[in-house]
Order: C-alpha cells, then sequence, then structure tokens
C-alpha cells in the first residue's frame, strides 16, 4: 500500500519546492490528490510519477522579454 503525503511533506520529497508550488500542481492536473476528510493527501506513488516524467529542465519559466534593436534603419 503506499505511503500517503501531506502537502508539505510532499513538497520536501519534490526537492524543497514550496507547499503553494504543490498546491499549484494539485489545481492544474499535475499531481493527483486522496481527500481525507478535509485533508488533502499525495500518494507516494505520484510523487515518484512525477519524478520519474520530470520536464528534461526545459521547463519554460517566466516569459523573458523580446530583445529589441535599436537600430532601425
Amino acid at each position: 500500500m503506499d505511503a500517503l503525503l501531506s502537502v508539505d511533506e510532499a513538497a520536501r520529497r519534490l526537492g524543497g519546492l514550496s507547499k503553494f508550488t504543490v498546491h499549484a500542481w494539485l489545481s492544474k492536473g499535475k499531481i493527483r490528490r486522496v481527500k481525507i476528510g478535509t485533508r488533502t493527501m499525495i500518494r507516494q506513488s505520484e510523487i515518484d510519477r512525477v519524478i520519474a516524467e520530470g520536464d528534461g529542465g526545459k521547463s519554460p519559466g517566466r516569459p523573458r522579454p523580446e530583445p529589441h534593436n535599436d537600430d532601425c534603419g
């Protein structure tokens, strides 16, 4: 049987992410949750899946401003 982790524990096991990031991933469906009463729990296998899938370090991150060329002519 899978261990159930709190959001804080899941964040630590995901490399020290903030719990706010984990909540955002839950909202986006990147991580599936298990509700126990009012508590949100995450299966260890779900954490393992996210780690295994990863994004290859290709996360888009914040949008960067386009460099503009002052040479107009």
